[in-house]
């Protein structure tokens, strides 16, 4: 790995304790917003008694009732949890593409991920025996999926012999994700029956399946959030261009490697899980970077904590709006993120800062 002290003399604007107190503030709101919204109405000073009650706090005992307690702690704290996480992801991943590739319209499914695990639970759709779908076979699916689209992604930029050349690596991540698209469409073709299903999961959604699926991705995200943070960095320097990181010492194919693997890993994991949630990691890292001017050393944790608030607040919108319908949580951060996109389509001007 390339240590961060790698590029000692680019020194772009920090991590201030305003911004990050901000930061902190806002998913705290949202997570207290998150844990309130519900068809059950629990008072904030209930569920702090509750939560004392479950740190042991000495005289402290719960006023819920075992009904509200398992609303609490096994529907809607997994719930928010599970938000936080894959939004914080998607967002860190869009920044860090962002960076690696110095394009500012680059999304954590750049690479084919979103392609690849589309497919992925298609064929698990159509294919797998119904009770096998809603158990770990759909996740499992969607998760090969995503990570052989980069794999291929890879391949055919090696095909090129410039596998770890940034534009490359994007022209080839284009090429896959149309070709896996046309498969996807393929066997939606032939398996009519099963399509509101697909077309259900690929809107995205957060599952009420308690902790379960935390667990399940909390070790990807965890690692992948890490190594990206470690580099943080040195994506400043890569944000400057390949030949100006080489004369600073950086190791760009290696660090580009490391950087979009850790990156794609994480994706594919919440991925798996929520569906294909898209924007997330547009709008965050925009957002963070037009208020605040900060460079990657900055955003990328700051990314992970908007994007968590961020998706935490949508998945409220989601499940709150038309109760007790639920719309699906990719049309929420689509309402919001589409005409961002566009603003930033218009204003951009080239580069990642």
């Amino acid at each position: 790995m390339v240590e961060a002290a790698a590029a000692p003399d680019v020194r772009p604007r920090g991590l201030s304790p305003a911004w990050a107190c901000a930061a902190a503030a806002f998913l705290l709101v949202a997570v207290v917003v998150g844990v309130m919204a519900g068809p059950v109405d629990l008072g904030v000073g209930e569920v702090l008694r509750s939560i004392g009650a479950r740190l042991h706090v000495p005289g402290v005992t719960s006023p819920l009732t075992e009904t509200e307690e398992a609303i609490l702690w096994q529907i809607r704290v997994p719930r928010v949890v599970l938000g936080a996480l894959v939004g914080g992801m998607l967002a860190l991943a869009g920044a860090t593409y962002q960076g690696v590739f110095r394009n500012p319209l680059a999304d954590p499914y750049l690479l084919g991920v979103a392609a690849g695990a589309g497919l992925g639970a298609t064929l698990a759709i159509a294919y797998l025996p119904e009770g096998l779908r809603s158990q770990r076979a759909l996740p499992l699916a969607a998760f090969i999926g995503g990570s052989v689209a980069v794999v291929l992604t890879y391949a055919v930029g090696r095909s090129a012999g410039r596998e770890r050349d940034a534009a490359t690596l994007v022209l080839a991540g284009v090429t896959v994700a149309s070709f896996l698209t046309a498969l996807q469409t393929f066997v939606q073709q032939q398996n009519a029956d099963t399509l509101q299903q697909v077309y259900s999961w690929i809107l995205g959604s957060l599952p009420s399946s308690g902790w379960e699926d935390v667990v399940l991705i909390l070790p990807y995200i965890t690692v992948a959030t890490a190594v990206i943070l470690v580099h943080r960095r040195v994506v400043d320097v890569l944000s400057l261009g390949d030949d100006e990181a080489s004369s600073l010492g950086v190791d760009v194919r290696r660090v580009r490697l490391v950087l979009v693997v850790a990156a794609t890993a994480g994706t594919a994991a919440a991925v798996a899980i929520s569906g294909l949630i898209g924007f997330v990691g547009i709008i965050v890292p925009h957002t963070i970077r037009l208020l605040s001017g900060v460079g990657y050393r900055a955003l990328l944790p700051l990314a992970f904590v908007v994007g968590s608030g961020f998706l935490v607040l949508a998945d409220v919108v989601a499940r709150t709006a038309l109760a007790p319908a639920e719309i699906p949580l990719g049309v929420v951060t689509a309402f919001v993120g589409a005409p961002f996109f566009a603003l930033v389509l218009r204003t951009s001007r080239g580069g990642a800062r």
